[in-house]
């Protein structure tokens, strides 16, 4: 296919698309990506038994081989959002999915624990600067009232990841060896590469794009509160899922076999939350916002519940999934209140969701060892739900005081 010619990707629309740039295809580009991102991230942890014993280290240790790519994540996003802030944002996803080939390239080949420990690092620092980047190029392709779903389309390729990719990835680590768990993301990425090349709209650096116009977004009180929504409000999520496992053997009597078909529904619901969130974003953004943060504390509520039997417990682990939706709205929000920072902004939404990676575990760890039990993690995330509908409110009331103050302006 013929290279398309440079336009300014900040006039793109679905109408005003150059020839040779097809938005279907450009978007599966994105979404190729996102699965890559998805697959390696947890897939990761379930090669933890494999990879464990060949670096001569034991389970809880590579444990830090997963946080190793976490930190990765949340150091990556807006340090490549600001160093990238002067080159074309298509050559930006080109060289992020490059570097990611590279990292688990490196993580396939890596002799020992320590030379993991980096290599994961190292994989893990396009992770939120591609999605961040890769939002803005799939919400400028369209009209402004479908952005959310653009944005969605791309973000499905994370949540069939862990429906189809992170089964498929285990499954080949098991049967050729963990290595390759690795090495078949390092494929994905470099196609989702040569793809992007192909289809996304080449783009110009925008008028007055720099480093310090991206640190911009660090001084908008908007962007600190969405922030805050997701870093608390999606914590809870995360403080189930990662104790999932030991609730189904402790408290719900089965055996590990049923644990990859458990988390298989929770990324069931995770896909069918953020198609569902998109299309009501599109109409009613905060109320969106707003609906799921109830829906999140409503699920998590239930969860102690329906714990003890796995014929009540997947259903709700499936309406637990849906809250996922939450990510792709929150991205599109931080289109909104970034202004001209929009880079850094949307980069800094995968941070702020790895942090609540790292904070939902931490609270809900903390409570098992008070001795409240395994399922005392549902009653940890329904606080963290409610937090993250704190800050939504605090939002909400800003943004109406702002309409408020510049109507008495005119």
């Amino acid at each position: 296919m013929s290279a398309a010619p440079p336009i300014d990707a900040s006039d793109l629309s679905a109408e005003s698309l150059p020839p040779g740039v097809h938005t279907g295809w450009a978007l599966l580009a994105l979404a190729i990506g996102g699965f890559a991102i998805g697959t390696t991230e947890f897939a990761a942890m379930s090669l933890v038994p494999f990879f464990a014993p060949d670096l001569g280290i034991d389970a809880p240790t590579a444990g830090h081989v997963i946080s190793a790519y976490a930190l990765g994540v949340v150091v990556g996003a807006p340090l490549l959002a600001v160093l990238g802030a002067r080159v074309p944002r298509r050559t930006l996803l080109i060289l992020l999915m490059l570097a990611f080939a590279v990292g688990n390239v490196l993580s396939a080949i890596a002799p020992s624990y320590h030379a993991m420990l980096l290599f994961r690092f190292l994989s893990g620092l396009p992770h939120g600067a591609y999605f961040g980047v890769g939002a803005l190029v799939a919400a400028s392709m369209v009209a402004p009232e479908r952005r959310s779903r653009a944005v969605s389309f791309m973000m499905l390729g994370l949540t069939v990841a862990t429906i189809v990719g992170v089964p498929l990835a285990n499954a080949l680590g098991q049967w050729a060896g963990w290595r390759w768990g690795f090495g078949v993301v390092a494929v994905l990425a470099l196609t989702t590469a040569a793809l992007v090349a192909m289809h996304a709209p080449r783009d110009r650096v925008q008028p007055g794009a720099s480093a310090m116009r991206e640190l911009g977004a660090l001084g908008r009180r908007q962007v600190w509160l969405t922030l805050g929504i997701a870093t608390i409000g999606f914590g809870g999520m995360f403080a189930v899922y990662t104790y999932l496992g030991s609730t189904l053997i402790e408290v719900t009597g089965t055996g590990p076999g049923m644990l990859p078909v458990v988390l298989s529904v929770f990324g069931m619901g995770m896909t069918a939350g953020t198609i569902a969130a998109a299309w009501a974003a599109d109409r009613a953004l905060m109320t969106t916002v707003g609906g799921l943060l109830l829906w999140s504390a409503a699920s998590l509520a239930l969860y102690p519940f329906a714990a003890g039997h796995l014929g009540t417990l997947i259903p709700v682990v499936f309406l637990i999934g849906c809250g996922g939706g939450l990510g792709t709205v929150l991205q599109t929000r931080l289109m909104d209140v970034a202004g001209e920072a929009q880079t850094l902004a949307a980069a800094l939404n995968h941070s702020a969701f790895n942090a609540a990676n790292a904070l939902g575990p931490w609270l809900g760890g903390m409570a098992i060892a008070a001795g409240l039990g395994w399922t005392s993690t549902g009653w940890v995330g329904v606080v963290l739900a409610f937090g993250g509908l704190a800050f939504w409110g605090v939002s909400l009331a800003v943004d109406r005081r702002a309409r408020g103050t510049s109507l008495n302006r005119r």
